[in-house]
């Protein structure tokens, strides 16, 4: 197993931010590369329904701040874990669904989250075309596992954590599932912070 180097690629991931009827939000999705070389990502096609490697957020709320064109999501300090469905059960339907499995790591955000979504003019109203967010979060959990015919644990990949730039839709999904009254497809590319010292 190769640690990566200190803002090496760690991952590609991409989901779905989901809110809540009571203002909550969280994100779940999988994974579209991770440091684990020769280990099956997909069970067959490259969706979630056949993701081996999956993400879930602990549920928050963030509040806005409104800048002219610019809209400010601040997402407070909070956790999201890595699931290994060996045999894969995601859906963007259920998206409880992204946390089943084995629960391989848990990150802690280090910091408030600036997320911003950038409007244009489009005659007399408005247009939101994308959202934008980066952020730190610190690996405060792992277990390892085999899978893939090979061990891992991703404390070794990445040691201390990472930095994850996302860029999302500003465009909703519709229908959104029962429960929640708005959901954005987003994706997200991480950096490792490599180790401390």
């Amino acid at each position: 197993m190769t640690a990566l180097l200190p803002a090496e690629l760690a991952w590609y991931a991409t989901g779905r931010f989901y809110r809540a009827e009571d203002g909550a939000v969280a994100d779940y999705g999988y994974f579209l590369h991770l440091p684990f070389l020769d280990v099956p990502l997909f069970d067959g096609n490259r969706a979630e329904t056949a993701a081996h490697f999956t993400f879930a957020a602990k549920p928050f709320k963030a509040p806005g701040i409104d800048n002219g064109a610019l809209s400010l999501g601040l997402d407070p300090v909070g956790e999201f874990s890595l699931y290994l469905q060996r045999r894969p059960m995601a859906t963007f339907d259920d998206p409880a669904s992204f946390e089943q499995g084995e629960c391989i790591a848990t990150f802690r955000r280090t910091s408030l989250v600036a997320g911003t979504t950038v409007a244009v003019s489009a005659g007399t109203t408005m247009v939101q075309l994308i959202g934008t967010n980066v952020f730190s979060a610190r690996l405060v959990a792992s277990s390892a596992f085999e899978f893939g015919g090979r061990r891992h644990d991703l404390a070794h990949h990445l040691g201390e954590g990472v930095t994850q730039f996302g860029t999302s839709a500003a465009t909703p999904i519709v229908p959104a599932p029962a429960g929640y009254d708005l959901v954005l497809p987003f994706t997200g590319s991480a950096i490792a912070l490599g180790r401390a010292g």
